[in-house]
């Protein structure tokens, strides 16, 4: 075990003030972990980008970490997640093009292909369409259950949103799914 994998995530944000090189420890312990939930919200090529600015943002931010409001993860998953939030747009046009031609199976790199097995690449059509057809703020909690397998509590730090507007968001979404899929199946 190396000695940063067995400092306190919030003491790497804190040393990191005075020694910005230590940052590196964050990025190198949580990368993955937001990759994988980026990949899972905007490709894996728009993840590269969007991790990069995750990171950097808390770089730039990280005199403003609050320990008490929530753990290293979450705070990082909340910027990640605003960010995913300026992509929207194109997050939606994504799933309604996958809904309209379907999965692409093929992907080069071992990386990518962890990656594309856990992206919207690799959902159902109708998933995909039902998924575009939900607001901003029911994906957000639907994809960080999903993809990043948060608690409601964790999901409520991550959006800054009351622990019961992450239920009945996710209650509503999953309602609106399970609709649109057995609509689907219907057809």
């Amino acid at each position: 075990m190396t000695a940063a994998a067995e400092i306190d995530p919030a003491r790497l944000v804190s040393v990191s003030l005075d020694d910005p090189e230590r940052f590196t420890d964050v990025y190198d312990r949580y990368f993955p972990a937001i990759h994988r939930y980026v990949a899972g919200r905007l490709g894996a090529q728009a993840a590269d980008d969007v991790v990069a600015e995750t990171f950097l943002a808390a770089f730039r931010r990280r005199r403003t970490y609050d320990a008490a409001k929530g753990a290293v993860l979450a705070w990082l998953y909340g910027i990640a997640t605003n960010l995913v939030a300026q992509h929207r747009r194109a997050e939606t046009r994504r799933y309604q093009a996958l809904a309209r031609v379907g999965v692409e199976r093929d992907a080069d790199a071992h990386d990518d292909r962890v990656a594309a097995a856990v992206t919207a690449a690799r959902m159902q059509p109708s998933l995909a369409r039902a998924l575009a057809g939900l607001s901003r703020k029911e994906r957000d909690v639907v994809l960080l259950t999903a993809l990043a397998d948060l608690t409601h509590e964790e999901i409520a730090t991550v959006l800054g949103i009351p622990y019961g507007t992450v239920g009945s968001r996710l209650n509503r979404a999953r309602r609106k799914l399970r609709d649109a899929l057995t609509q689907t199946q219907g057809d």
